[in-house]
Parts: C-alpha cells; sequence; structure tokens
C-alpha cells in the first residue's frame, strides 16, 4: 500500500487486522459511511462508487438548501439552542472524571487536555454553528495537525474539512480458503481520500490518501437502507418541504386566478359560417379590450392588448335565435381565506423534525416553568432526542481526547479505550424539566416516609424503606452511610473541641479539677459557701418532771 499523508498511531494490537486474521467471509460493518471495496491493480474498479459518491455529494448541498428555508431554519434555531447552551463564563460543556478510578494527577491532566481540545475548536464562541454544521450536513471531519518533529507537543491545530470533498475508504484483501475454497478476508485497510475539486464523477479515485489517525470524524449515525450512505437528521423533511411549497404555490395561483371577478362578453354572431364568426368576434376583442400599461422604469404607455393574461375578460359567440348580445359576470373564488390544507403540511414538517408544535406556533407566547404535571408528552420526547444529539455529538470529543492523551504520554490507546467508559460530557442544560421532576418526586417520597414513621420497626423494615420507597440502590446506600459516618465523627470533634461530651451532650468534666467533680460546682456557676449545719439542741430539765427519791 502507498505511504499515506499524515500520522499514524502505532497500536500493540490492531483491532481491525487482528479481526482480519480470523477467517471470516462478511466485511466489518460499521456505521461511518466508508466505501468498502476490493484491493486490486485499479481503485476505480468499484462499479457502485461514483453513483453513491455523487448522490451522497448531492444530498449534503441538498440538506444545506433546506437549512436555509424559514420554517426549516427556525426548527434548527430550536433545537441548538437547546443542545448548546453557554454560561456566562464562555462554558457550554464540561468533563466529568468523578467515576474515573485513576489517581487524581491523572485525571487532573485528562481535565486539562479537554479544555485544550475546547479551545481548538473554538467551541466557546462557535459551539453553535459547529453544531449546526454537523446537525444539517450529518457528518463532520476535521484535520489534525501536530508537530511531527515532537510528536509529545500534542495537537498543534484542528482544521475543518468539507465533507463533499473527502470520504473514508475500507480495502480489503481477499484469499481462498484452501479447504473450503471460500474467499475469507485476509487484511483490511483504512484510510481517508481528499480530493480538493469534491469527489464527483469518474475520477473520484484520484486525491490524497490520508491517514485514519490524522482525520477526526463524527456522523449522525443515520444510514440508508443500504447502510452506505450517511444520512442527516434533516433527510426526512425533504418531502414534507416539497409538499409545503406545492401547495403554497398552488393556493397562490388559485387564488390569483379566481379572486376577481371576469366579465363574460355574449356576442351575436347571427348565420355568419365558423370562419367569418371566430373572426368577427376576433375583431369585437381587439376592439373592446383595453390592456393600455404604464412602465415605470421609462415613464411611457405601453399597449399589451397582444400578450394574453390569465385574468382576462371570456368572449363567447351566440347564433341567431338564441338571446342576443349581453354581458355578464362570473364570480370569483369562494373561502379563499381557509389555510387548513396549509397548516396540515406545516405541521407534517415540524413533526418530522422532532420540534414539538407549541415552540413554533404557540398563540401564548408566555414563559412558565410550571409543574412536571403541566409539561406535555411532545416536549418530554424533545428532551430525549436534545440528549441523544449530544451523545452522538460527544464522539468528536472521545476522539480528539483519544489523540491528545495518547501524543503527550498520558495513557496509552488501550487504556483510553477503557477510560472513556467512566467519563462522560456534562452538557449545560437550559431545559430543568429534569430537575422540577427529580425535585417533586422526592418531595412525594419525603410525604409517603413521614405518613409511615410511625410504623417503621412493626410492619415496615428500614432496608425496606431506603430501597424501595427512597429508591436507593446499593451504592446510593453505601455512600450515604459512608457520608454520615464522616459527619457524625466532624461533629464529635467539634463538640470535643468546644469541651462538651459528644454522648450526653453535657460539659465535659475533668477528674484533676476538683471543682468539677460530684457535688462541685459546675462551669460558670459561682461557689456557694457550704451550708451550716445545725447544732443538736441542749438538754433542758424541767422541775415539774425531776421526781425525787427518798
Amino acid at each position: 500500500m502507498a505511504q499515506l499523508f499524515g500520522f499514524e498511531i502505532k497500536r500493540k494490537i490492531d483491532p481491525v487486522k487482528e479481526a482480519a486474521t480470523n477467517k471470516t467471509f462478511a466485511p466489518p460493518q460499521e456505521d461511518d459511511g466508508a466505501i468498502t471495496v476490493t484491493s486490486g491493480s485499479h481503485y476505480g474498479t468499484y462499479v457502485d462508487m461514483d453513483g453513491i459518491i455523487r448522490n451522497e455529494v448531492e444530498l449534503i448541498t441538498r440538506y444545506r438548501e433546506m437549512s436555509m428555508q424559514p420554517e426549516i431554519e427556525s426548527a434548527i434555531d430550536e433545537i441548538i439552542n437547546e443542545a448548546i447552551v453557554t454560561e456566562d463564563n464562555g462554558k457550554s460543556v464540561k468533563l466529568n472524571v468523578d467515576e474515573l478510578k485513576q489517581p487524581e494527577a491523572v485525571r487532573k491532566k485528562i481535565t486539562e487536555e479537554f479544555d485544550t481540545i475546547l479551545k481548538l475548536l473554538g467551541f466557546g464562541a462557535n459551539g453553535h454553528d459547529t453544531f449546526k454544521r454537523w446537525y444539517v450536513d450529518g457528518r463532520l471531519f476535521y484535520h489534525v495537525v501536530i508537530d511531527e518533529t515532537n510528536p509529545r507537543k500534542g495537537i498543534q491545530e484542528v482544521r475543518y474539512i468539507d465533507p463533499r470533498r473527502i470520504r473514508k475508504i475500507r480495502e480489503i484483501q481477499k484469499s481462498k480458503d484452501p479447504t473450503t475454497s471460500v474467499d475469507v478476508i485476509k487484511a483490511v485497510n483504512e484510510y481517508y481520500l481528499y480530493n480538493e475539486r469534491g469527489i464527483i464523477g469518474a475520477h473520484s479515485n484520484m486525491g490524497v490518501r490520508i491517514a485514519v489517525d490524522s482525520i477526526v470524524n463524527v456522523n449522525s449515525g443515520l444510514m440508508d437502507s443500504r447502510r452506505a450512505m450517511v444520512l442527516s437528521y434533516l433527510h426526512k423533511a425533504i418531502k414534507p418541504l416539497n409538499q409545503v411549497r406545492m401547495v403554497e404555490d398552488a393556493t397562490v395561483i388559485y387564488r390569483m386566478s379566481r379572486a376577481p371577478e371576469r366579465r363574460i362578453f355574449y356576442v351575436d354572431v347571427g348565420n355568419m359560417p365558423t370562419i367569418k364568426a371566430e373572426q368577427y368576434l376576433r375583431d369585437i376583442m381587439t376592439k373592446y379590450r383595453n390592456k393600455l400599461v404604464y412602465d415605470s422604469a421609462t415613464g411611457e404607455i405601453r399597449d399589451d392588448r397582444k400578450h394574453m393574461s390569465m385574468l382576462e375578460d371570456f368572449w363567447l359567440p351566440r347564433r341567431e335565435g338564441s338571446r342576443g348580445t349581453e354581458i355578464t359576470t362570473l364570480e370569483g373564488g369562494q373561502n379563499l381565506g381557509k389555510m387548513e390544507d396549509v397548516e396540515y403540511f406545516e405541521k407534517k414538517l415540524y413533526k418530522s423534525l422532532g420540534v414539538p408544535m407549541s415552540r413554533l406556533d404557540n398563540p401564548s407566547p408566555g414563559f412558565s416553568l410550571g409543574r412536571t404535571t403541566e409539561i406535555t408528552r411532545d416536549e418530554l420526547k424533545f428532551a430525549k432526542f436534545i440528549s441523544r444529539l449530544r451523545n452522538k455529538f460527544s464522539i468528536l470529543f472521545d476522539d480528539l481526547l483519544r489523540v491528545q492523551l495518547v501524543l503527550k504520554r498520558i495513557c496509552t490507546e488501550e487504556e483510553w479505550d477503557e477510560f472513556k467508559e467512566d467519563v462522560w460530557y456534562d452538557f449545560i442544560k437550559d431545559n430543568n424539566f429534569d430537575e422540577m421532576k427529580e425535585t417533586e418526586l422526592l418531595t412525594n417520597r419525603i410525604t409517603v416516609l413521614q405518613l409511615i414513621e410511625p410504623f417503621v420497626g412493626r410492619y415496615y423494615s428500614k432496608e425496606w424503606v431506603r430501597r424501595d420507597l427512597l429508591k436507593q440502590s446499593d451504592e446510593d446506600i453505601e455512600e450515604i452511610d459512608r457520608q454520615m459516618e464522616e459527619e457524625a465523627k466532624a461533629d464529635a470533634d467539634d463538640m470535643q473541641a468546644q469541651g462538651i461530651d459528644p454522648a450526653t451532650g453535657q460539659p465535659q468534666i475533668d477528674p484533676n479539677d476538683p471543682q468539677q467533680q460530684v457535688g462541685g460546682p459546675q462551669q460558670g456557676q459561682a461557689q456557694l459557701p457550704p451550708p451550716q449545719q445545725e447544732k443538736p439542741p441542749k438538754f433542758q430539765v424541767r422541775k415539774e418532771d425531776i421526781e425525787f427519791v427518798k
């Protein structure tokens, strides 16, 4: 294979080549829109290649033309504004590495490199445009530029590539199995083909071959029925948009032709032959028709009687014996103000784009947070649709982070495949529906918990309350218990520092201080003098109680 432009990351085990070493006759199927060809002496021998590329280029151009239509543009703006929300500091997406089981230094480096990727993309200022470009075209291509003399500097620049000028190619080399005579895959080679003039026509195999690692590609994930061409999210709106335009044009033509009232001239031609009757009627039309118009460009009056118009009067001949010459009026069309058919196709168009009608055609433009019971099902579906779009678009960050971390020797490619399962991207949300839903559910659970609290220990166990009522998982229970133990320990340390016994909540007693012993004065109290003991009364002998004994 010829030398490829760009750089390649050397892998310990190439998954594509490893799969090729195992005997199989089925080519790899991936939703990347790559052209699968059989390797041979001439690249252009693939029969369906020209047709696929030409159709895809035309589709991308068609998508961009559709995005300029007012109805499509308003729907796209609604989707982009919901998907990409920018804070005051310019941030629209953050990297969450809380679940990544790696040292703090590694997680900090990954977060810093992610911020570098956002700066290279200019995502703070151009995030809306980047997301819109991906949504309309259905694919994004970026060329990763590095310093080949010192790759450890990482990515130096990322440049956008028009998807009509680049295409991914997957060459498959086959060989016959000696035992079964079946064509099995021997090797799979992938690269990108770039042509400045566009990949169209019979010479579509002409161009620069670029290494896979030098290009970052993210697709919409939508494929045609043959699984050979990537589609845009606007593909479903092609037919509804054409129907809306056709109905609108038909409505305008009908109203222009049927709105005015026109005259009908019945001209008596007597017993004239047909040819003479037509000539007589034509002379009458020319004599009485007046089509003098004013030309605002030249300031002249021009006679346009030689031109026919759809708003002209009708001239009809009458034979002798019937009524004579007569002029009547043809009424205009009725019910010209009804637009039900146009509105129907507009709703169908908005439905194909997945945008709720309440956002685009709302008679009450006011905004209200409301309760979750007031959220329509269309809004819930729209929120889930936005979440899926964000997940698909995040592949761009995954690929760029993979190249950046591997080049800077922060981790290997195999390690990044494990890391990315525990790393996700937090997009700033403008739709607070999820927060409102969680708050209302938690409020209802706490209300029920207060009602059944007297029965805990008799009819309900504490574990049942935590698992079934509060919906706490095993990880939540373990984490909450750990947090409560840490908080209790911190509170005990604070109480001890203040001289309070954590067990009783009373001030602590120092055994070396006699004043704090049992019966002694408490801290902060004045010392009282000891109580005076009462002396026993003296024995008094009354005179009458003495008996003298002789």
